[in-house]
């Protein structure tokens, strides 16, 4: 039976949780699915914080390792992966604030 999906959670590799895929307005969403999907993502969003954890630690690790390091590449690197863990904080500090009521929608 092929059934056309109205709304999923897709798993972001980069950010390394779920995100809403909300194609339609949120209005036309029965009641029954508004608060499916609520839940969903209140589950998802509550894993933000231990994500965001895990990241400082390895952000702190990597400050760590460059301030003892003296080969300018491998310098380079590290700071290149700590930018990029930053980037991955942001974002995910971003969705975290991400309140859906019925006036709000969900886009990747």
């Amino acid at each position: 039976m092929n059934v056309l999906l109205r709304y999923a959670f897709k798993h972001d590799e980069r950010l390394g949780i779920s995100l809403p895929w909300v194609p339609l307005e949120w209005e036309e969403y029965t009641s029954e699915e508004r608060a499916d999907i609520l839940l969903a993502w209140e589950e998802i969003r509550a894993t933000i914080p231990d994500r965001i954890l895990q990241l400082e630690a390895i952000i702190i690790e990597k400050t760590r390792q460059l301030s003892e390091e003296e080969n300018f590449v491998r310098s380079c690197e590290l700071n290149s992966e700590i930018h990029e863990l930053a980037s991955l904080i942001n974002d995910l500090n971003i969705w975290f604030r991400v309140q859906q009521d019925h006036d709000t929608k969900v886009h990747q």
